[in-house]
């Protein structure tokens, strides 16, 4: 089915205007005031609607192999595309871990069979499969990147060897991605409130994984990416001090250090952990109000390049377990659009900054092929958000597999309308036409 877009506000590339957009074998086929066609299309009217890019999220966990009794990528992925996000970036700390390339292969293979959004895997690093992991230099165009974990996570995904991190940075030609926190900062920080408290409740959670804790690691990832010259991502940045590692001097193109914000970073802080408790607990932790404000700050003037979610979802069990066990991650991708989306309302920043962060940024960074932008010739990816509706959050209406939100109860006073992914129309005013799957993402890499 091809399809006309008429009458709708397309936002793209720092602009809204007004106008028409024909979706044709996939892609955008034409983009213009009044577009007209001839062949056989189905007319979808736009009035008063707004028309984005999808979102392109570059950090979700969907726990498959290994973890499918709190997600899959089909569950997970359809959630996504009902809030928005057309492609996502899924990371390496399944059971097992993707530590081979067959591995990652094997959820690639998932994907294809499984997943209505598009879709790519990062390569998970060690501090033994270094030569694995390097592999990647000849697969430059079809692995969003490799993660590295410089700060504790699940198994061995920590890479703590000094000789692991030099070679990795040293000779790793694709984007790095991090997740920075000093271990030894953690350890000590919890061994000292552990010493001062016979019980651990969530409020210690920022205080646990601190601001130092953050700002050591990125800064240590920072020091080895301008040594080799990496191309390095740090993503879920949390902390004010963490800012000042990060620049807005150059074109986003030509960065070579970026870094990732949030959407529950700049939503809650610490004061929520009295009524949200282990359910906001996630790593790094959500901290105190001065961070989140700094982060706003630091997204609105481009020391922070995209926004993400971080998707991290556990059955509500592992997160009603007594803090110290309680599992950290909260699922977030249904509702990262919208969220943003509230903020606009709020005028908190423009829609045109939302799909700069959410979509353009993205592909940009990656250098995905031919996504991300309301571009003719590009693929279908788009977007129909109804900024005079309203979403509730309820668990009637929540599609991830775990069944639960941290955003409850909460209405954003906008609704996402329709999701078209590679010009298939997935979603549609609460109707599913699962026919199509998602593709693999590609990159353009010299």
């Amino acid at each position: 089915m091809n399809y006309l877009i008429k009458d709708i506000s397309i936002v793209n590339e720092g602009t809204t205007v007004e106008g028409d957009v024909f979706i044709r074998n996939g892609r955008i086929e034409q983009v213009g005031p009044s577009v007209s066609v001839k062949e056989k299309v189905l007319e979808i009217n736009g009035h008063g609607k707004h028309l984005l890019p999808g979102a392109i999220d570059d950090q979700v966990h969907f726990r498959e192999p290994g973890l499918t009794h709190k997600a899959n990528i089909y569950t997970e992925a359809k959630a996504a595309v009902a809030g928005g996000v057309t492609s996502f970036m899924e990371m390496p700390n399944t059971v097992p871990p993707a530590f081979t390339h067959q591995l990652l292969e094997e959820k690639y293979n998932t994907a294809a069979q499984s997943s209505l959004a598009n879709y790519s895997f990062y390569m998970g690093t060690s501090n033994d499969n270094v030569e694995e992991v390097l592999y990647t230099n000849n697969r430059k165009n079809d692995i969003c990147g490799v993660k590295i974990f410089m700060g504790s996570s699940t198994g061995n995904l920590l890479v703590d060897n000094p000789l692991a991190l030099e070679k990795l940075f040293g000779n790793v030609e694709l984007l790095i991605a991090t997740h920075c926190e000093d271990e030894a900062i953690i350890k000590a920080n919890l061994q000292r409130i552990q010493q001062e408290k016979a019980t651990l409740e969530p409020a210690d959670h920022p205080i646990i994984r601190n601001e130092d804790a953050c700002f050591e690691s990125s800064f240590r990832a920072v020091q080895l990416a301008k040594k080799y010259d990496t191309r390095l991502h740090i993503l879920h940045i949390t902390t004010e001090k963490e800012l000042q590692l990060f620049s807005n001097m150059l074109p986003l193109k030509d960065k070579r250090i970026t870094a990732e914000v949030c959407v529950h970073h700049l939503h809650f802080t610490s004061d929520d952990y009295p009524v949200l408790g282990n359910k906001i607990k996630c790593n790094p932790a959500i901290k105190a109000q001065h961070n989140k404000a700094a982060l706003w700050q630091a997204l609105l003037d481009d020391r922070l390049d995209v926004i993400a979610t971080d998707h991290a979802p556990h059955t509500i069990h592992e997160k009603n377990e007594p803090y110290e066990k309680a599992h950290a991650g909260l699922p977030l991708v249904q509702h990262s659009l919208l969220m943003m989306l509230d903020y606009v309302k709020q005028a908190k920043l423009s829609i045109e900054k939302v799909v700069e962060k959410m979509s353009h940024a993205v592909a940009t960074c990656f250098q995905v092929k031919d996504r991300g932008f309301i571009r003719e010739g590009y693929h279908a990816d788009l977007v129909i958000a109804d900024l005079e509706a309203s979403t509730t959050v309820s668990p009637q209406n929540i599609l991830y597999k775990c069944g639960w939100s941290p955003l409850e109860n909460h209405t954003f006073p906008a609704a996402i309308t329709h999701t078209f992914v590679n010009g298939h129309l997935v979603y549609g005013n609460g109707t599913w036409d699962e026919s199509q799957k998602g593709s693999r993402l590609q990159f353009d890499r010299s």
